[in-house]
């Protein structure tokens, strides 16, 4: 019997977003340096991209390295920059197999140029490749993204060719650096904390939390299935009533 039967296949959220947490925890319970934690992380990122593609999820958003991760001991942030590079490497057949595109989000201008030359060339190897996108959101944090939308914003209404009044949440949403994307539908937080940390706090203004206590190298493809049953199992009102969502035709 497949672990997948009792998942509704007509409500498979298109984009899940995920706060990869509890890798340092990880690597102090086995007596290892918190790099450790991360190098095992990867095989579960590995996991969670096959998984995305295997049940029909059309986007996978990675908090990969938050703006605030730059206030990290400069040796850990050296060697997960190397291991971002060499990871991306060393993945990009399986990538290539799994029909998974790869994107960026975050500012770019932070990371070092080895890092940035990567991620381009593998962007660009896998652009064309449509089962699923996985977005490594990398020297990314919301607020972040909001200042620089509200700038652009701001930059149009000064030229003229926006006025005050015209300013809509749709605005907001088309400078964000999320624009290509559709808002999460559900976001998966690992390792017990309950918290956004910053991450895509105006995208997720109606997704759907998961909380697991699985720290993030231990999380594998059941701990994903169980958060998207969680997820199968709550009705999306998005500010409506339970009455109005059956009168127009059920929850999304």
């Amino acid at each position: 019997m497949s672990d997948l039967e009792h998942l509704d296949p007509t409500r498979i959220p298109e984009h899940v977003a995920i706060i990869m947490d509890g890798n340092g925890r990880w690597a102090k319970k086995q007596g290892h340096l918190r790099i450790f934690g991360h190098k095992h992380g990867v095989s579960a990122v590995r996991n969670a991209v096959e998984f995305a593609g295997e049940v029909g999820i059309k986007y996978l958003t990675l908090y990969t390295f938050s703006t605030e991760n730059w206030n990290r001991p400069k040796t850990e942030i050296n060697a997960l920059m190397q291991l971002l590079v060499d990871t991306i490497q060393k993945e990009l057949p399986s990538l290539m197999k799994n029909g998974v595109k790869v994107k960026t989000l975050g500012n770019m201008d932070d990371l070092p140029s080895r890092c940035v030359r990567q991620l381009k060339e593998t962007e660009e190897a896998t652009k064309d490749n449509t089962r699923t996108t996985l977005i490594l959101a990398l020297s990314y944090s919301g607020r972040w993204d909001i200042i620089e939308a509200v700038k652009k914003v701001a930059r149009d209404v000064e030229s003229g060719s926006l006025k005050v009044d015209e300013i809509t949440e749709r605005t907001l949403d088309k400078a964000l650096n999320t624009s290509d994307y559709p808002h999460p539908d559900l976001l998966i937080r690992t390792s017990g904390e309950m918290r956004i940390s910053n991450f895509l706090l105006w995208e997720i203004a109606y997704s759907e939390i998961h909380f697991t206590n699985v720290l993030w190298p231990d999380f594998r493809r059941e701990h994903f299935l169980e958060a998207l049953k969680d997820y199968q199992s709550r009705e999306r009102r998005f500010g409506k009533t339970s009455e109005q969502l059956k009168t127009s035709g059920g929850a999304a």
